[in-house]
C-alpha cells in the first residue's frame, strides 16, 4: 500500500527523485554512493571510472569524499576521473578554470595519480579543439566507461555545458555559453564581460554512456528549473529532460530544489491531505489564482473540479472557508508596522503594545534596508517610534574601481582647497591608481582600495538612513568580520560575529527586530547573516527576559518576494510613499544605473522594488482585497 501511495505522489515526475531535509545530509549520501563504487571496484581489482562536475552543487560531495579519505582510510589509487567541462579559452592556474576548482576541493587533498585526472584542456589552439574532443571520447571508452556521473543543473537546464538546442545523442565539442550561463558565473569573473563565451563539455550522449547518473540540485533557486526537468516534455530547450529517457538516472535534491514539484507544491493534485491552517490558506489561493475569480466568488464546484474535494467535504461548506481565509489575508494588512496604539491588536500582526517600540533593522548590505523595507521603514520613523538601523557588512566588493579613484581625487582637491597639505594623499592615489591599472578581473583589492570603497558605501547609507528619517546616533555599522576578506568567497562565521551581534542587541534591547529572509542562495550573505541574528538571540533567550517580547520580522531583498500565502504583515504603501522609499534607494549612488553585482535582472535596484512592492498589491488585490499601490510583506520567525 505504501508503494502504491508512492507512486500516485509521484505521478507527475518522470525520472526517479530523492528528496533530504538539506544539502549537508544529501551531499553525504551522494559521496557515499561514490565511495561504495571505488571499494566495489577495489574488491574486484578493477578501476573506478567517475564524471565529475564543478560549480558550487558538488562542493560538500568532494569534501565528503576528502574526509573518508583521511579519517577512514577510502584511497583512490585505483580511481580514473573524467570532468565534464571546462571554459575556453582559459589557463588552467587561473582562479575561474576548473583544473584549480578540482585541484582546491578534492585532487590536491587525496592519493589520486595524477595521470589518472582528466580535465577538458581550455588552452588548445581553436583548430584543435575537434581532435581533442574526439580523443576525450576515446579515452572514456578505453578504460570501460564511466561507472558514475554526477550532474549539477543550471537555471537554462543545462548539464555540463549542454545548453539549450543542444542534441540527445551529442557528444564532447566547443559550445557556446547562454547568456544566463554567462550572468550566473560573472560574479566569479568580475563581471558578465569577462566570463568566456565558450567551453569545452562532455555531450548529452556521452553523459547518456555512464552505468549511473546522478543529478543534485539545491536551493529554491533552482526549483523552477527542477520542475520543468522532473515533470516537464523532453524538449531542447531543456537539455536535462532528456535524462527522462535514461534507465539509470537519480535526481537528488533538498527540500528547497524540490520544492516546485507537485507532490510539494500543491499536494492536493496527487493525494489526500492533512489541512492545516497554512496549507488550506496556500491551497485556497492557489484556486483563487487558477480559476480566475476572487476568493469570495470560488464555489463547492471550483473545488471539486480542481482537485480540493477532499478539502470542501471535509472543512466546508466552500464559503466558510473563503471568508477564513479571506479574513486571515485582510488581518495581514497593517498601516501600523509598528502597531496600532490603543487598539485591539487580537486580530492584527503586530502588538498594539508598547506604542512606542524599539525598532532594530538589521541590513546585510548598506542598502537592503531601503530596497526591501524602505517604505516600513520611513512609517515606523513617522510613527515615533525609537528605530535603529545596523548595516552588519561593508559591501566594500560592490564598488567600481572608477569611483573609487573619483572619491580620493575628490578628497585632495578638497585637502587642498581648505591649505592642507596632500602630499601623502597623492602617493596614495598613485599606488592605488598604478594597482587598478594593472588590477585583473576578481584580484583582491589593496586595503586601500577596499578601505575607500567601504568609506563609499558606508557614507551612502548614512544619507538613505539620514532620509529616512533617522538621528546619526541611531545608526550603525558593524563590519561583521566574516565579510572582511575582500574576495568573492567569505570566510566561515566565527564566534566574533555572534558576539558583535549579541552586544548591538544588548544594548538596544528591541520589541521588534528587522532582519533579511531571503534563503534562496544559501551561500549568499543575506543567509550568512540571518543565522548570526538568529544565533544571537537563541543565546540571549536564555539569560535575557526582554528577548521574550522581542519578534523577529524578516523580509525579502530585490530578487524576490514572499509567497501570498506566506505573508503574515503587508504594509501598504500610498503613491507618495513609493517616491519617498525611491529616493531614500537613489542615495546609494553606486549601485544606481549599474551595480556591480546586478544579479540576472538587468532592472535597477530601485525599479525591482518598486515592481515587485506593486505585484503584491496586485496579488492582494485579484484574491478580492482593496486595491492599493503597493505593498512591502513580512514573514514573523517563531521560536
Amino acid at each position: 500500500m505504501a508503494r502504491l501511495n508512492l507512486l500516485e505522489e509521484t505521478r507527475f515526475e518522470k525520472l526517479p527523485v530523492s528528496v533530504y531535509e538539506d544539502e549537508h545530509i544529501a551531499s553525504k549520501k551522494v559521496a557515499h554512493r561514490i565511495s561504495d563504487i571505488i571499494k566495489s571496484k577495489q574488491r574486484r581489482g578493477e578501476n573506478a571510472v567517475l564524471g565529475l562536475a564543478t560549480g558550487a552543487t558538488p562542493v560538500e560531495v568532494y569534501e565528503e569524499l576528502v574526509r573518508l579519505h583521511k579519517e577512514e582510510g577510502l584511497s583512490f589509487k585505483n580511481v580514473i576521473t573524467f570532468n565534464l567541462d571546462e571554459y575556453y579559452p582559459m589557463q588552467p592556474e587561473a582562479k575561474q578554470s576548473y583544473v584549480k576548482f578540482m585541484d582546491e576541493n578534492l585532487f590536491n587533498h587525496i592519493d589520486i595519480r595524477r595521470d589518472n585526472i582528466h580535465i577538458p584542456d581550455g588552452t588548445l589552439e581553436k583548430e584543435d579543439i575537434a581532435e581533442y574532443c574526439l580523443a576525450y571520447e576515446q579515452k572514456i571508452s578505453a578504460v570501460g566507461g564511466l561507472d558514475l556521473q554526477i550532474l549539477g543543473i543550471g537555471r537554462t537546464g543545462h548539464i555540463g555545458f549542454n545548453e539549450p538546442g543542444s542534441a540527445p545523442n551529442s557528444g564532447t565539442r566547443l559550445v557556446t555559453l547562454d547568456d544566463l550561463t554567462r550572468r550566473d558565473a560573472s560574479r566569479d569573473f568580475g563581471g558578465k564581460e569577462n566570463v568566456p563565451t565558450k567551453a569545452i563539455t562532455m555531450g548529452i550522449g556521452t553523459i547518456f554512456k555512464a552505468r549511473e547518473i546522478i543529478l543534485m540540485a539545491w536551493s529554491k533557486k533552482k526549483a523552477p528549473i527542477i520542475r520543468k526537468a522532473v515533470e516537464g516534455e523532453i524538449s531542447s530547450n531543456v537539455p536535462a529532460t532528456y535524462l527522462q529517457l535514461s534507465d539509470n538516472v537519480e535526481f537528488i535534491l533538498d527540500k528547497d530544489a524540490a520544492s516546485e514539484l507537485t507532490r510539494f507544491n500543491t499536494p492536493w493534485l496527487v493525494k489526500d491531505c492533512t489541512w492545516d491552517a497554512q496549507l488550506i490558506k496556500k491551497a485556497v489561493i492557489w484556486l483563487s489564482r487558477e480559476v480566475n475569480k476572487p476568493i469570495l466568488k470560488l464555489t463547492e464546484e471550483d473545488y471539486n473540479a480542481n482537485g480540493m474535494a477532499q478539502l470542501a467535504t471535509e472543512q466546508g461548506p466552500a464559503y466558510d472557508i473563503n471568508i477564513h481565509v479571506f479574513n486571515q489575508l485582510q488581518h495581514s494588512i497593517t498601516g501600523w508596522p509598528g502597531g496600532k496604539p490603543k487598539a485591539d491588536d487580537s486580530q492584527r500582526p503586530e502588538r498594539a503594545k508598547p506604542a512606542r517600540k524599539r525598532s532594530l533593522i538589521f541590513s546585510p548590505h548598506p542598502d537592503d534596508d531601503v530596497i526591501s523595507m524602505g517604505g516600513t521603514f520611513i512609517r515606523l520613523v513617522d510613527q515615533g517610534h525609537d528605530v535603529h538601523v545596523a548595516y552588519q557588512t561593508s559591501g566594500n566588493t560592490a564598488v567600481w574601481d572608477t569611483d573609487v579613484l573619483r572619491y580620493v581625487e575628490f578628497a585632495i582637491d578638497f585637502k587642498q582647497s581648505i591649505g592642507e597639505d596632500t602630499a601623502h594623499l597623492e602617493k596614495t592615489y598613485e599606488k592605488m591608481r598604478k594597482f587598478i591599472d594593472k588590477k585583473q578581473p576578481n584580484d583582491l583589492d589593496i586595503k586601500e582600495v577596499r578601505d575607500v570603497k567601504a568609506f563609499i558605501r558606508k557614507s551612502e547609507a548614512i544619507a538613505g538612513a539620514r532620509y529616512a528619517g533617522l538621528e546619526d546616533k541611531n545608526i550603525h555599522f558593524m563590519a561583521l568580520p566574516f565579510y572582511e576578506t575582500g574576495k568573492k568567497v567569505k570566510n566561515p562565521v566565527t564566534e566574533k560575529d555572534v558576539e558583535l551581534t549579541m552586544k548591538l542587541l544588548q544594548e538596544i534591547k528591541p520589541h521588534q527586530v528587522f532582519a533579511a529572509g531571503d534563503f534562496a542562495d544559501p551561500h549568499g550573505t543575506h543567509i550568512v547573516c540571518f543565522r548570526i541574528i538568529l544565533e544571537a538571540l537563541k543565546r540571549l533567550r536564555k539569560t535575557e527576559d526582554w528577548t521574550k517580547d522581542c519578534w523577529l520580522w524578516m523580509y525579502r531583498g530585490a530578487w524576490q518576494e514572499f509567497e501570498v500565502h506566506e505573508i503574515e504583515m503587508a504594509v501598504p504603501l500610498s503613491p507618495q510613499e513609493v517616491q519617498r522609499k525611491r529616493h531614500a534607494i537613489f542615495q546609494h549612488q553606486s549601485q544606481k544605473d549599474r551595480p556591480v553585482f546586478p544579479g540576472d535582472d538587468e532592472r535597477e535596484f530601485w525599479v525591482r522594488a518598486e515592481e515587485r512592492n506593486k505585484e503584491t498589491a496586485v496579488q492582494y488585490h485579484e484574491l478580492g482585497l482593496a486595491n492599493y499601490e503597493a505593498m512591502e510583506a513580512f514573514v514573523r520567525w517563531k521560536f
